[in-house]
């Protein structure tokens, strides 16, 4: 047990009795994989006033930190986990962040009653879940209330059939939360609540598209109780608890066999404002080329036509959601951020494609005007 655990064990929660253990916090999890939108639902849900006591904890994968500014949601009460993603080398973050949170709640620096941590699209929930329910302090001021999973109904099925991730993700659920049924085919519906029902059985699946995914559905699932789910989620929870043990008598290092290979994180920056025809181009030559390769873009641009007002860019392999323009930069970073996450796709290829249609080709490439005035050579040719 850290140092701060310690320090926070010692009084109990903001106007409790002293004489009495404080009365434990609910701890809900929100978890989906890449792009299913988790984002969209934390930020409907934190307008909620079920929620206005509710400290925040973000963890983003990759060196960049964009999705916290998205969130529409000011106040003293959010964490941001940014050095890695929560199944390996964040756990020990993770149980810092929570311990700190009791500390201020303890010494009156904020006052929360619930906490929601939203994990990274590629975590794998079982050692999050381990850490809340076997962690000898956080058990006691922390109650796992539940586990939310939003899941892509467009590409939900492909993304269950190519990441074991996303299973245990729907797998542990309490509430399956359903997104972009409007965009699906009934075929597609169908067939990924039949193979969440298989995976999940036990699991509320609430449509989002239709408002199902309220607050009052969503959160006080009861205390978590893996006896309600499919036998692999039990062996999940056992193997992290054997790692745990392991652990502590071993160096921990990052567990690289926890995600593939094939996965990686980057991100595009540009101080030059770029025209909105360009950007349009931009995705939809980067979509058609390589979409099935997009695990997730997501980025604020600064457009020539408004630098004043970016716009936020979406978009999940194929599928690219329409661009939405925020009321104002969300820090005093101004530049166009573009955060990736791919499989099988180099940064290069997507950087020099990027860098040619803003004007900033590198020395050693053809620009884009060469590219474009060859008819034999497709945009990107040596790199298809």
């Amino acid at each position: 047990m850290s140092e701060s655990g310690s320090s926070a064990g010692q009084s109990p929660g903001l106007g409790a009795d002293r004489r009495q253990p404080a009365t434990p916090i609910p701890l809900t999890v929100l978890t989906g994989f890449l792009g299913a939108g988790k984002t969209t639902l934390l930020n409907r849900l934190l307008k909620d006033p079920a929620l206005s006591q509710t400290a925040v904890i973000i963890n983003e994968f990759g060196e960049i930190s964009l999705d916290h500014l998205l969130v529409e949601y000011v106040g003293d009460n959010m964490v941001l986990l940014q050095s890695g993603c929560l199944c390996c080398t964040m756990r020990g973050d993770l149980v810092d962040a929570l311990e700190t949170l009791l500390r201020d709640l303890d010494n009156r620096r904020c006052t929360f009653k619930r906490v929601l941590l939203e994990t990274t699209g590629l975590a794998d929930p079982a050692p999050v879940l381990h850490t809340a329910m076997a962690h000898p302090y956080l058990v006691l001021r922390y109650r796992l209330d539940g586990v939310v999973t939003v899941v892509d109904c467009v590409n939900g099925e492909t993304t269950l059939d190519e990441h074991a991730e996303a299973v245990k993700q729907a797998a542990v659920a309490n509430r399956i939360v359903l997104t972009k049924t409007d965009l699906a085919t009934s075929e597609q519906h169908e067939r990924i609540v039949v193979r969440l029902h298989a995976l999940n059985p036990a699991a509320t699946i609430l449509d989002a598209a239709r408002g199902e995914a309220t607050a009052e559905r969503l959160l006080n699932c009861g205390l978590y109780d893996p006896d309600r789910k499919i036998p692999d989620v039990k062996k999940w929870l056992a193997a992290e608890a054997y790692a745990d043990s392991h652990a502590h008598t071993h160096d921990h290092h990052h567990d690289v066999s926890r995600h593939d290979a094939h996965i990686g994180a980057f991100v595009l920056t540009s101080d030059t404002a770029i025209p909105a025809g360009t950007l349009e181009m931009f995705l939809e030559l980067l979509r058609a080329t390589h979409g099935a390769k997009l695990l997730r873009i997501k980025g604020i641009v600064k457009l020539a036509e408004m630098p004043d007002t970016p716009v936020v860019v979406h978009g999940v392999q194929h599928v690219f959601h329409p661009t939405a323009r925020l009321e104002r930069w969300p820090d005093d970073d101004h530049r166009t951020r573009l955060v990736f996450i791919t499989r099988d796709l180099p940064e290069r290829t997507v950087r020099e494609l990027f860098e040619a249609f803003t004007g900033n080709a590198s020395p050693d490439r053809p620009d884009r005007a060469a590219l474009t005035d060859n008819p034999l050579i497709p945009f990107g040719g040596a790199d298809r």
